[in-house]
């Protein structure tokens, strides 16, 4: 297939995408360096940022009288320990994973000749598009307004305690905060919602350029070792969410901690929670990989008629040349290359036949559900003892 010469420039230059190097976020970490080309400085954004969102709440509480004490005070609020010093550096940390494995991945349907090169200027303009959308003021703009207004009223409403804490007084009222508690509701909260937030719409941008790629002529190859046509490095892009998923789920572990040690709730309240969350979470990463699946169909019907054709051939010729005399006089059948050639063939069409219609298989689900999960474990410490945990999970590994 020849190459336009319009495409030539674009197949010799790697394509510029990162869902992360851009937006006033990003040039705003440049600005105060904690950020530098590419992402540099990841410790220092991390410290500072959780500095800026924990720090203030421990100083306030220990001069308010909020630290120490009996109930929810600062110290024992697990929910807001792991909010901020767990989940909050995770989805910083989690920027720098994102942006290499996305990077090397769409690299991929260049090196690996799927995207045809007829096709590679609408690809280029796809990955102009998202990189439009994630440097979008409007968009960040919008997402602070959404968080000062309904990101507020869905805390007060339905994540705050109905309880007195340190960070608010339960009256006839409502909530009345507390001085820590302004600090809580108008910098802490809306500094890990944002980020969060900011996360899922990076997420719905990479999931339109998957769909824009996926409208395009991609040359697949059925009898691709990876059972995908070729497509299965976007499985392995799956696990770049991977610190997300583990984010939400440290969320969640925390507000189930704050609801079981202060509102007399039990672990097994919240398995409808726990099961909804990571059946939505998973399904959010894995979802979008199936706008491949007419790709991958057609590529799987159309090997399997191919190889066919071949293996029928093949087959044909073996029978005669073997069974039927056609051999020639004194060609010895041990050591003939034929045995092997027709079982070379026979794995070929294996490998079309097992061919998977998504570019994931079991194990990538398996995975990223063991991830969301994993930070509830330590509480299922509150229904079952230790000792108890640890031999039930000795006898499942044994």
């Amino acid at each position: 297939m020849n190459t336009p010469k319009s495409a030539e420039p674009l197949l010799k230059e790697p394509p510029d995408f990162s869902l992360v190097l851009g937006g006033p976020l990003y040039q705003l970490y440049c600005r105060t360096r904690l950020a530098g080309p590419p992402l540099d400085h990841l410790r220092r954004r991390i410290i500072v940022i959780t500095s800026i969102a924990w720090l203030p709440l421990l100083l306030l509480s220990a001069i308010s009288g909020h630290l120490m004490g009996v109930g929810a005070s600062f110290l024992h609020d697990i929910e807001t320990h792991v909010r901020f010093l767990i989940a909050l550096p995770v989805l910083i940390a989690a920027e720098l994973v994102v942006h290499l494995r996305l990077r090397l991945a769409v690299q991929q349907f260049i090196d690996r000749g799927i995207v045809i090169p007829e096709e590679v200027p609408m690809f280029k303009a796809a990955i102009e598009s998202a990189m439009r959308l994630r440097n979008s003021v409007a968009i960040e703009i919008g997402l602070l307004i959404l968080i000062y207004t309904i990101g507020l009223w869905v805390w007060r409403e339905h994540m705050a305690l109905g309880s007195t804490t340190w960070y608010g007084v339960v009256g006839d009222a409502g909530l009345k905060l507390t001085l820590p508690g302004y600090w809580y509701a108008f910098v802490s909260i809306p500094i890990g919602q944002f980020i969060l937030l900011r996360w899922y719409v990076r997420f719905v941008i990479w999931c339109r350029f998957l769909w824009q790629v996926s409208r395009l002529n991609l040359s697949l190859t059925p009898s691709h070792p990876d059972r995908a046509g070729g497509l299965g490095f976007l499985g392995g892009c799956a696990y770049a969410f991977a610190p997300i998923l583990f984010a939400q789920g440290a969320l969640l572990a925390g507000m189930i901690s704050s609801r079981i040690f202060y509102g007399g709730q039990n672990l097994l309240d919240f398995q409808m929670d726990v099961v909804g969350l990571v059946i939505v979470l998973v399904l959010f990463i894995l979802v979008p990989l199936t706008m491949f699946t007419p790709h991958l169909t057609r590529a799987k019907r159309r090997g399997k008629g191919e190889y066919g054709r071949l293996a029928n051939r093949y087959v044909r010729e073996f029978d005669a040349k073997w069974l039927r005399g056609a051999a020639p006089t004194g060609e010895a059948l041990i050591g003939s290359a034929d045995i092997q050639s027709l079982a070379d063939l026979a794995n070929s069409y294996a490998v079309v036949d097992e061919m998977r219609t998504v570019p994931f298989g079991f194990e990538t689900v398996k995975k990223l559900v063991i991830v969301t999960v994993a930070p509830l474990l330590p509480l299922v410490l509150t229904i079952m003892p230790l000792e108890e945990l640890i031999g039930r999970l000795i006898k499942v590994v044994l």
